[in-house]
């Protein structure tokens, strides 16, 4: 059967399976039927598809989610002692009982479906638009599903810099639930957002983040993904970025039987900077893939991406980063570096690094390694009497240190260090 058919008939089944399609009317309207119109021409990816050979979609494109079972890890909800404001969603569906106030945070917030019943509303601009510039050159499909088919989802709007972080919470409750999430973001300039992220979401998770960070604006994204393992999730990061405008964005996964995080960041204003980075740990049937691609539109800016990956007991890691340079993107920076420590013999990391340069004045490099624990380091540290256990969870969080210095934030990033350290004694062995 021709490819395409195969992709076509993925995407009947699944259209079939959908509740009828969200409303709206106006600029909402039409962003989803030009999304379903995207959708219609890609059909949903299939493994021999170049970006997906190494993350089987069946599982993604099946009619119905496989269940999932709830875990309680016996911790508290990560970012439970940051002072936030939270917004929760229950198997894909905003519960304003158990939510804070929007207006605590100090911004503009606003559901989907409400902003989606007015004529005009600034979310025009970026709810689906940043999506569509992100096919090229690579389709992805489950993007534009999530366009035309979100359930529900908030408009967060900054003008100046937030009074506290703005938390989405994901709760899991039913063991079949499919949900479709999608979030705009508008950082006005000067402004400043801290956005966090958190829960297992669903049984099956798509969701989108579009981010427009203006100029001399700065974006701060802390992102953990974990405790339901036999969760799947497609997640989207798309962003574009003004002059001197700061991203930075970090995910924690740990758990789920298959994760996959896409990101497409644009730079189109000249002295911007864009950091992204993450930390896996996954043990047995985890499947965890990072799928990035950097654009450098204007110049003097900055990109980095960092992300570590930790994987035993036949564990699968993916990474497929690409930075793009521009005509005219003179004195780009460009920095990618992904890296796998394996525990055992039985796990594997595939990565594909890739750069593609069209401007002369720029310094951009990629390095791509996977190895065991260093042997002289951990006889160093069991011969000074540390026992074998303590001794590879102190090294496993060396390795990860790289990207967790990517959190700006030195009370995030202290949070995140601690459900590494409690999932790495629950896996100890």
């Amino acid at each position: 059967m021709a490819l395409a058919q195969v992709r076509a008939d993925a995407l009947a089944a699944r259209l079939a399976a959908l509740p009828a399609a969200a409303g709206g009317s106006g600029w909402l309207a039409a962003a989803r039927s030009q999304a379903a119109a995207r959708l219609a021409g890609m059909g949903l990816p299939a493994r021999r598809d170049e970006y997906w050979r190494y993350t089987d979609p069946a599982t993604l494109n099946a009619p119905a989610p496989e269940p999932a079972a709830r875990f309680d890890a016996g911790e508290p909800p990560v970012f439970d002692a940051i002072d936030r404001v939270r917004l929760v969603f229950v198997d894909g569906v905003f519960d304003p009982a158990a939510s804070d106030d929007p207006a605590l945070a100090g911004v503009e917030i606003v559901r989907l479906a409400a902003a989606g019943a007015a004529d005009i509303h600034w979310a025009r601009d970026i709810y689906g638009a940043l999506e569509a510039r992100a096919h090229d050159p690579v389709p992805r499909p489950f993007a534009a599903l999530n366009t035309a088919h979100a359930t529900d989802g908030v408009l967060i709007r900054v003008t100046g810099r937030a009074a506290r972080p703005v938390s989405l919470i994901y709760r899991h409750e039913s063991e079949t639930s499919d949900a479709i999430l999608h979030h705009c973001v508008r950082v006005e300039p000067g402004a400043a957002l801290t956005l966090l992220e958190n829960g297992p979401g669903a049984a099956r998770l798509n969701t989108v983040l579009e981010v427009e960070v203006a100029e001399g604006g700065a974006f701060h994204h802390v992102r953990a993904q974990g405790r339901d393992h036999q969760r799947r999730a497609v997640t989207h990061l798309f962003a574009r970025l003004g002059a001197r405008a700061l991203f930075k964005s970090f995910t924690l996964t740990a758990n789920g039987r298959l994760t996959r995080n896409e990101a497409v960041i644009e730079i189109a204003g000249p002295q911007a900077s864009a950091h992204i980075a993450g930390a896996a740990v996954g043990d047995g049937d985890f499947h965890h893939d990072d799928t990035v691609f950097v654009i450098h539109g204007a110049e003097g800016c900055e990109s980095r991406q960092v992300y570590k990956k930790v994987l035993k007991h036949g564990a699968v890691g993916v990474f497929q980063g690409k930075i793009l340079v521009r005509p005219g993107a003179q004195k780009t920076d460009g920095y990618q570096l992904s890296q796998s420590l394996l525990l055992d013999e039985d796990s594997q990391f595939l990565a594909k690094p890739e750069l593609e340069i069209y401007a002369d004045d720029v310094k951009c490099s990629h390095g791509s390694t996977a190895g065991a624990i260093d042997p002289a380091a951990l006889f160093y540290l069991r011969s000074r009497g540390v026992p074998l256990a303590q001794a590879q969870a102190l090294l496993v969080l060396a390795f990860l240190g790289e990207a967790l210095d990517e959190i700006a934030d030195p009370a995030l990033a202290d949070e995140v260090r601690a459900r590494l350290e409690g999932w790495l004694e629950r896996h100890a062995g």
